[in-house]
C-alpha cells in the first residue's frame, strides 16, 4: 500500500508538471500579431524549442499514464488479494490455538477429578479401616464405600490418562505441523508481495526507459535548432526589412557672410529657413517619431455628439449626428497622461487621440525601400483578388450556358445581375493594379513628378543634385501621413482585452473613421475608459471594434458586469 500510495504520487507530479510545461510554451508561442518575427533564425529556433517542449509534456504525460495504468491498478488489486490471503492464513492459526486450549482445558478438568477421587477414596479407607475395630455392622458399610471410591478413582485415573495422551498428540501436531504451515503460507505469500512490489520498480524504471528515447530526441532537436541560429543572417533581414533607400546627404556648403550677395542654403543642409518663407523642408526619416508624438499631442480632436433628449418611438435620434466644429485639449494633459501611465495604457492613449485618417495610397509617407515593398505586397494582393473574381466570373458564364442548353435547370438571366457586379469589380480592380503598377514603376526607377499626377494623391519626388530626398505634400496629406503613421505602430497589436460590458441608451450612427454604429438596447463589451474626451471604446463580437460617445451608454465594469445582465 505504501508503494502504491508512493507511485501514485509520482504520477500526479509527472502530469502536472506537464501541464506546467504544456502551458508554458503555449504561453511563449509566438502570437498572431507578431508573425513578422518568424523570419528570424532566433524566432524559428525558439519556436521549435517550444515545440519540443510540448512533446517532452507529451511523454511525461504518457509516462504518468504508464504509471497508473500497468503499476498502480495492479498493485491496488494484489494488496486486496493480499489482505483476503492474510485474513484466511491467521484464521486458521487462530482455530489452532482455540483447538490446543481446548484440549488443555479437558486435560486440567480430568487431572482435577482424578485428584479428588483419589482424596476421598483414601479418607474412605481410613473410615472403613477404624469402623471394623469398633462395629462390625457399620465396618461392613465402611468398606462398600470405600470400594466405590477406589473404583471411581480408578475411572478417574484412566479419563485423566486418556485425556493427557490426547493432549500431547494436539500438542504435537500443533506445534510440529499446523502452525509451521500456518507460518510457512504466511511466509511464502510475504515473499510474493516483495516480489511483486521488486516487479513493480522494474516496471516503474521500464515506463520511463520507454521514453527516454523520446526525450533524448526531444534535447537532440533542441541543440540543433540552437545551431540553426545565425545573428548575421537575423541582423540582415533586420536591415532589409527597415532600410530607408536614401542615399546619405552631401556635403554643406560654405556659406560665405562676407559677401554682399544673398544668403543662400543649398538642398542637402539640414537647416530650415522659415524667415524666408520656405516651403520645402527636409524630412530625417530616422527621428520622425518625435515630430509624430508631438504632432498627434497637439492635433485638434473633434467631441462626441450630445445625447438626445428625446429619442423618436422609432429608435432613431433626433439630434444631428455631425460634431460641432472641433477644439484643442491642453498639450499638458496629454503629456501628463502619457507620462504617468504603463506602456500598454500609453498606447491606449496615443491611439485615443486618433480619430480618422487614412493612409495615403500611393504610400508616400513612407521612405523609398518601404514604399517599394509596400506596393509590390498590394499588388500581390490585387492580383489574387483579380484571380478569384476571374474565377467565379467563368464559373458564372459557364453556369450561364447550362441554364441556356437546360432551361428547367434555371433561368439564364438571373445570373446577369452577378455577372454585371463581377464584371465592374475587375474592372475596378484592374484599375487599381495599373495604378499601383504605374506608383511602383516611379518608386523604383526615381522618376519625378513635376507638374500635375495621374495618381489620385499627388506626391512630387525631387531628387537633389547631392542625392537627398524631399518631398511636398499638401496640409491634408502631412496630415493623413502621420495618422497612417500611427495605424501602422498598432497593425500588429494583439486585441485589448475586454473590461466589462455596456448597454446603449441611445442609436448612434458612426460616420467617422474609428467610431462604431449601434442600435438602443444593445449589449457590447467595454474594451477601453473614457479617458475624459467623451469617447469609450467598445467590442461586439470579438470582430467590430470602434469609438462610441460615453453619454450614449451605461457602463458596468468587472464586477458590475453581473449587474448588467439584471439589468437587461
Amino acid at each position: 500500500e505504501r508503494y502504491t500510495k508512493f507511485v501514485k504520487e509520482r504520477a500526479d507530479i509527472e502530469l502536472s508538471y506537464a501541464k506546467q510545461i504544456r502551458n508554458l510554451s503555449k504561453k511563449y508561442h509566438p502570437k498572431r500579431s507578431r508573425e513578422d518575427e518568424s523570419r528570424y533564425t532566433w524566432c524559428l529556433a525558439f519556436a521549435a524549442t517550444l515545440h519540443q517542449l510540448s512533446e517532452l509534456a507529451v511523454q511525461r504525460e504518457e509516462l504518468a499514464e504508464n504509471l497508473n495504468t500497468h503499476i498502480v491498478s495492479e498493485l491496488t488489486r494484489y494488496t486486496q488479494e493480499l489482505k483476503s490471503e492474510r485474513k484466511s492464513h491467521f484464521h486458521d492459526g487462530r482455530r489452532a490455538q482455540q483447538h490446543i486450549e481446548s484440549s488443555w482445558k479437558q486435560l486440567e478438568s480430568s487431572k482435577r477429578r482424578f485428584e479428588r477421587d483419589c482424596k476421598e477414596a483414601e479418607r474412605a479407607q481410613h473410615t472403613s479401616d477404624r469402623m471394623d475395630l469398633d462395629n462390625k455392622t457399620e465396618g461392613e458399610k465402611a468398606r462398600q464405600t470405600a470400594q466405590q471410591k477406589q473404583q471411581a478413582a480408578e475411572e478417574s485415573r484412566k479419563d485423566y490418562v486418556t485425556s493427557l495422551n490426547q493432549f500431547n498428540q494436539d500438542q504435537h501436531q500443533h506445534y510440529r505441523t499446523l502452525v509451521p504451515v500456518i507460518y510457512q503460507r504466511i511466509q511464502d505469500m510475504e515473499e510474493r508481495r516483495i516480489e511483486r512490489v521488486a516487479e513493480a520498480m522494474r516496471s516503474s524504471a521500464e515506463a520511463e526507459r520507454k521514453v527516454l528515447p523520446v526525450v533524448s530526441r526531444c534535447l537532440d532537436a533542441m541543440m540543433d535548432a540552437a545551431e540553426s541560429i545565425q545573428p548575421r543572417m537575423d541582423t540582415r533581414q533586420v536591415v532589409e526589412v527597415y532600410k530607408s533607400g536614401f542615399d546619405p546627404p552631401g556635403d554643406v556648403e560654405f556659406e560665405d557672410y562676407s559677401a554682399t550677395m544673398r544668403r543662400s542654403i543649398s538642398e542637402s543642409s539640414y537647416l530650415d529657413d522659415r524667415t524666408e518663407g520656405r516651403r520645402h523642408s527636409r524630412k530625417l526619416w530616422p527621428f520622425i517619431r518625435k515630430n509624430k508624438l508631438l504632432t498627434l499631442l497637439s492635433s485638434p480632436r473633434q467631441p462626441p455628439p450630445p445625447p438626445p433628449t428625446s429619442p423618436s418611438p422609432g429608435g432613431v435620434s433626433d439630434s444631428p449626428q455631425s460634431p460641432p466644429p472641433a477644439s484643442r485639449e491642453p498639450i499638458t494633459q496629454r503629456l501628463n497622461d502619457l507620462m504617468t501611465s504603463g506602456s500598454r495604457t500609453r498606447k491606449q492613449c496615443l491611439r485615443s487621440l486618433k480619430r480618422g485618417g487614412s493612409s495615403p495610397a500611393d504610400c508616400s509617407h513612407l521612405p523609398p525601400e518601404q514604399r517599394r515593398k509596400k506596393l509590390q505586397n498590394r499588388i500581390s494582393n490585387i492580383n489574387q483578388e483579380i484571380q478569384r473574381e476571374r474565377e467565379q466570373r467563368d464559373a458564372l458564364l459557364k453556369m450561364r450556358e447550362v441554364y441556356e442548353r437546360s432551361p428547367q435547370m434555371g433561368d439564364a438571366d438571373s445570373l446577369e445581375p452577378r455577372l454585371e457586379e463581377v464584371k465592374q469589380s475587375l474592372q475596378r480592380l484592374e484599375e487599381e493594379l495599373r495604378r499601383h503598377q504605374f506608383r511602383l514603376c516611379v518608386c523604383s526607377s526615381g522618376c519625378v513628378c513635376s507638374s500635375g499626377c495621374v495618381l489620385d494623391s499627388c506626391v512630387c519626388l525631387c531628387v537633389s543634385p547631392d542625392g537627398s530626398y524631399t518631398e511636398d505634400h499638401s496640409a491634408e496629406l502631412t496630415f493623413k501621413s502621420r495618422s497612417s503613421e500611427f495605424d501602422d505602430d498598432f497593425d500588429d497589436e494583439e486585441p485589448l482585452p475586454s473590461i466589462g460590458t455596456c448597454k446603449s441608451l441611445y442609436p448612434f450612427q458612426g460616420q467617422n473613421e474609428g467610431t462604431l454604429s449601434m442600435v438602443e438596447g444593445e449589449l457590447l463589451s467595454v474594451v477601453e475608459e473614457d479617458k475624459g474626451d467623451g469617447w469609450t471604446r467598445v467590442r461586439r463580437n470579438l470582430e467590430e471594434e470602434g469609438y462610441v460617445p460615453t453619454s450614449y451608454i451605461k457602463v458596468f465594469l468587472d464586477g458590475s458586469a453581473k449587474g448588467a445582465m439584471t439589468y437587461i
